[in-house]
């Protein structure tokens, strides 16, 4: 089983028994809700890529890209192509090991997601440094694919399917008894999609495929 858009929204409205004209014009942004779930729950190893980029002499700062969404490594690669790789810290750690960003410069050894758009480097460079971020990547959503598929649709239909009907029952209003049996049944997909890319690629404290861990 695989799902299109158009599959996947027949699919909930034949579960939800629902065509009334509000529910369907909205089924684009519950489907895009669940989408966001999945993709905030688990690292798949299908939605890496690279990118090089500059950090820029006295910059702390380095941007990252538009569809980043979670951070997998980044190293300053040198003229020799050699890969010197930066250990991923929370930015308290940066702002306490390095207070001045002006004073204490050099070759970056930490880094940090600063906000949604930025990393802090430690130290900040003291050169013109060539980077290359290695970073999972947010994917084009089904309610958006020109041929109306996507990675989910296809690999995980299930975790589609039951992310996106927890979400219409919310929209609904459901009684609260359905919602926690499609919840049931949208963490138990979601576990096994865990299992099954287990062990593909390491990095510091995850391991793709895992379900991440939130800092409370």
């Amino acid at each position: 089983m695989s799902f299109t858009f158009t599959t996947l929204k027949n699919a909930i409205q034949d579960y939800t028994e629902n065509t009334e004209t509000t529910f369907v014009n909205n089924l684009s942004t519950i489907i895009v809700q669940a989408e966001n779930r999945i993709n905030g729950a688990v690292e798949l190893p299908n939605y890496r890529k690279n990118q090089t980029a500059t950090a820029t002499i006295n910059n702390q700062y380095l941007g990252v890209p538009d569809d980043f969404l979670y951070p997998y490594s980044l190293a300053v690669v040198d003229s020799d192509g050699n890969y010197n790789f930066l250990i991923n810290k929370d930015v308290n750690f940066i702002r306490e090991a390095y207070p001045k960003a002006s004073a204490n410069t050099g070759l970056p050894e930490y880094y940090a997601q600063f906000d949604d758009d930025f990393y802090i480097l430690g130290p900040t460079p003291d050169a013109n440094y060539t980077v290359e971020l290695h970073y999972f990547y947010l994917p084009q959503s089904i309610t958006a694919s020109s041929d109306g598929t996507s990675w989910l649709g296809t690999n995980a239909p299930d975790v589609l399917l039951f992310g996106s009907l927890v979400e219409a029952y919310i929209f609904m209003k459901g009684e609260p008894d359905i919602v926690q049996l499609y919840e049931t049944r949208f963490k138990d997909a979601l576990d096994k999609l865990v299992i099954e890319n287990d062990g593909r690629n390491r990095k510091d404290a995850y391991r793709s495929g895992q379900r991440r861990l939130v800092e409370q």
